[in-house]
């Protein structure tokens, strides 16, 4: 090619290059659709694309998680309980010397199986830690606190009686509370020793009370699966002997009135085995049901009330006032209670 026609194509060349540079000016001269800016107010129906990612709200200076957590609970809402249910309380207001029943101590722990011998563990009471309430009837200090023991209280079924009695006695002057006291301290130590938990609805003899509704509900406290309430009667001379005293209507239903017979019976044929003779002239064979004593009325365990004797009858106050009389009257009703709790 010669010289002239290679400096002509050179000059198209040129020209070509000067017209697509005007062109990109061109096209980088053209005003772009700019986005708006973001408004900078909360807005609080901000939704993230994807569960998780962090969502930038405008306005703050960091970022929220687009799944919210719930927030922890306080102490007192984590760690509330239910409240216990609420014991069982008696109704009247006299200040006697009454004491709930005591909480049953925690089991001893079981030594391991493989160390212990067969041949020679001792082998447990049969009683089996079944707890027997015992109610010694009447109190000491009675008499001097009429303004306590005069007091109406409950008695079941819409009765009301006083609170308590000052009781019988022999015509020699022992009493009954004294009496009512010896055979249950006598009767509390045979049963411990046959492996019950025996509670007592007082704990000495020189006290108040308690009333006899108060007394009732000392054994539904403690879920007792025996009551014996223990009197001694104050009738006409010649009547003589023991009986034993069921509820006349059913407090806690037909099925706990049934055991509280099946108590009776255990108890009516256990004393006359021990020796004692059913009363001649009160109840039919030593068995006698009753609709006025709160004892039985308020009670919804199985429950009995004994009439030991009657103090003023010469020769049951000779047996009721010996100490020999008091153990053979104590072992008869343990023999009852051991029959009934099997």
């Amino acid at each position: 090619m010669s010289h002239q026609a290679l400096r002509a194509r050179r000059g198209r060349f040129g020209v070509l290059a000067v017209a697509g540079a005007a062109l990109l000016l061109a096209a980088c001269a053209a005003p772009a659709q700019q986005a708006e800016p973001p408004s900078t107010s909360f807005s609080p129906s901000i939704v993230a694309s994807s569960a998780g990612d962090p969502v930038t709200v405008p306005g703050l200076s960091s970022a929220t998680s687009s799944s919210a957590e719930a927030p922890s609970p306080s102490p007192e809402s984590s760690s509330a309980e239910p409240d216990p249910t609420p014991e069982s309380t008696p109704v009247d207001a006299p200040q006697d010397d009454y004491t709930p029943p005591a909480e049953p101590p925690a089991p001893a722990p079981q030594e391991p199986a493989q160390t212990r011998d067969p041949a020679t563990e001792q082998q447990p009471a049969t009683g089996g830690g079944k707890i027997v309430v015992i109610d010694p009837g009447h109190n000491g200090a009675n008499g001097s606190n009429p303004d306590i023991i005069n007091a109406l209280v409950d008695a079941g079924f819409g009765q009301t009686k006083p609170c308590n009695t000052t009781g019988t006695s022999t015509n020699a002057g022992y009493t009954e509370h004294e009496f009512n006291w010896g055979v249950a301290t006598r009767l509390q130590s045979i049963l411990s020793a046959r492996g019950f938990d025996v509670r007592m609805t007082r704990n000495s003899d020189d006290g108040v009370g308690p009333c006899v509704n108060k007394r009732a509900a000392f054994g539904n406290d403690a879920n007792a699966a025996a009551v014996v309430s223990i009197h001694g009667d104050g009738d006409d001379a010649g009547a003589q002997g023991f009986y034993v005293m069921t509820a006349e209507r059913a407090p806690a239903g037909a099925a706990m009135a049934a055991q509280s017979e099946a108590l009776a019976s255990d108890m009516r044929d256990a004393l006359v085995n021990a020796g004692l003779s059913p009363s001649n002239h009160l109840g039919s064979g030593g068995l006698w049901q009753r609709g006025d004593l709160a004892g039985l009325n308020l009670s919804l365990r199985p429950t009995v009330m004994l009439e030991m004797g009657n103090m003023r009858n010469s020769a049951d106050a000779a047996l009721m006032s010996s100490s020999q009389g008091q153990q053979q009257i104590a072992e008869g009703i343990a023999d009852g209670v051991s029959a009934y709790l099997g």
